[in-house]
């Protein structure tokens, strides 16, 4: 209530409840305040500033000099470039791989136009010892020149032929989209510009424009509409060869969508889950937002590992033991907290991060090696640092405030302890869900292009679009020729071996 200067209350103990009150007051502006004023910071440094959570030399030596000032009676922690002969692979599986210096030769693949530069008739001749100068060989260098794309008109022509009684009529080969006048490439090309390269379909318009063509953007949205419902079954397929994983790495991100009900764009969700290596797949799902029940729907039929940040809405997940799911935590996650909070309590944070570097060191060294190796080096050199930085987080945990920068910090690795030491029991998992983040990359920088989803249904379009493309660039195969072949002939694929056009198959098959 307010407080009138002019007219206190005589009563002390009064007195002495408003002074509560407004020292009550004072430390919930203060924490809104502080609050307000790290998000600003961040975004600022976001801005302004690389963002990189990569810790220079100068940075992890002042880190260790504090931690052996904090833990001089303590053994130092295991030095990550010791080496078990035991457990290391063949050193040809530690090489690193240098690329070559200097300019590299230009690719064989592509297609080759030979042009002879030669000496005019009259150069031929040597004016000085009067003789004809004859060949002795020739210089080469090459050179990259720029054709650009152009549309080509096919025109199908069915013969007929008849007789007295019996008219035929030769076929045409099925097309993606039946009476479309868009042939496989073009629609091909439509949705790798969309998908791959983050062309907004208003720019593409204007760049088709260019060629003399005029194809609206509302088209070209319907082709994507009608394509993706046409490989809908190979999206399907694409699933299924993600739960059979070991592992599921699953993360998500906002994207705006249109309602025509509001004035406003509201906020939808695209979730990837990333395959392991042996289901080398990246399947994306979109939800209108972000509650548990979305995730829950796509993952009712998968047993195993799942990889992810500590979303609340997946913790039902884990805590029933009959749905055979089992937390896998993200490092990269915690070592951001900490990260965060690094410039307001070096002396804490920096230790803690020293031995988050020293964890992924020991990542780096094995991220080749088989899962057995990879399993005992984490149990001979992860867990004693494991252990010491979870010695330390209790030891500084009651000296922290605990919504500070570096309170959140200690506080979600102890709680999710647990989920994060996980990957040091199964040389298969890994120490963070990078891989999962870097499928939203794709996403993040598209959105910064076209901004929004028209609708739900836009955002499931392009859900199955961008699992299949994404699918195809972790395969190491060029999205558009996949696109070309495979709505070249899937109308007319028999629906039995729809799994042969699945872009990790249909590589091998190629070759």
């Amino acid at each position: 209530m307010a407080i009138d200067p002019k007219h206190l209350p005589e009563d002390p103990r009064v007195l002495q409840q408003m002074v509560l009150d407004l020292m009550a007051q004072l430390d919930r502006e203060f924490s809104e305040r502080h609050k307000i004023e790290t998000l600003l910071r961040e975004l600022l440094d976001a801005k302004r500033n690389r963002s990189s959570e990569q810790l220079s030399a100068d940075q992890l030596a002042l880190f260790a000099s504090a931690w052996q000032a904090r833990q001089a009676e303590a053994e130092a922690p295991a030095g990550p470039d010791r080496r078990d002969d035991d457990d290391r692979p063949g050193a040809s599986e530690l090489a690193p791989n240098k690329r070559a210096s200097g300019r590299q030769p230009l690719p064989r693949h592509l297609k080759r136009e030979r042009i002879v530069h030669d000496l005019e008739d009259w150069e031929k001749h040597c004016a000085a010892c009067d003789q004809h100068l004859h060949p002795i060989g020739e210089e080469s260098s090459e050179r990259y020149e720029y054709v650009p794309a152009q549309l080509t008109v096919i025109e199908d022509v069915c013969k007929k032929y008849a007789c007295a009684c019996t008219v035929k009529t030769a076929t045409k080969p099925p097309q993606p989209i039946e009476k479309s006048t868009a042939g496989a490439s073009l629609l091909a090309q439509v949705i790798v510009a969309k998908m791959v390269d983050h062309l907004p379909l208003n720019r593409q318009e204007k760049i088709f424009e260019r060629h003399g063509v005029e194809i609206s953007r509302k088209t070209m949205c319907g082709w994507m509409a009608q394509t993706a419902e046409l490989l809908y079954p190979l999206y399907e397929s694409l699933k299924e060869v993600l739960f059979q994983s070991k592992v599921i790495g699953t993360d998500d991100t906002s994207v705006k969508v249109l309602d025509r009900k509001l004035p406003f764009a509201r906020t939808g969700r695209i979730w990837p889950y990333y395959g392991d290596k042996d289901h080398a797949v990246i399947v994306y799902d979109y939800t209108a937002t972000r509650e548990r029940a979305g995730p829950e729907r796509f993952l009712q039929r998968y047993r195993g590992y799942l990889q992810a940040d500590a979303y609340g809405g997946y913790d039902a997940f884990f805590k029933d033991p009959a749905r055979g799911l089992t937390e896998v935590g993200c490092w990269a996650h915690a070592r951001r907290y900490f990260h965060k909070a690094l410039e307001s309590d070096q002396s804490r944070m920096g230790p803690a991060l020293l031995l988050i570097a020293q964890l992924y060191r020991i990542e780096s060294r094995a991220r080749s090696w088989p899962a057995e190796a990879r399993f005992r080096l984490r149990q001979r050199e992860s867990r004693p640092i494991l252990d010491k930085l979870h010695e330390f987080l209790l030891e500084i945990e009651a000296e922290l405030l605990p919504k500070s920068p570096q309170g959140r910090a200690v506080r979600y690795t102890l709680k999710n302890w647990m989920a994060l030491t996980r990957y040091c029991e199964d040389g298969d998992l890994e120490i963070d869900n990078n891989a999962t983040e870097r499928a939203i990359r794709g996403i993040a920088v598209g959105r910064a292009n076209w901004t929004f989803f028209g609708s739900d249904e836009g955002g499931k379009t392009a859900a199955v679009l961008r699992s299949l493309v994404a699918s195809c660039q972790r395969a190491g195969i060029n999205p558009f020729v996949w696109l070309k072949d495979v709505l070249s002939r899937v109308a007319s694929h028999p629906i039995t071996r729809i799994c042969e056009l699945l872009p990790h198959r249909w590589a091998p098959a190629q070759a």
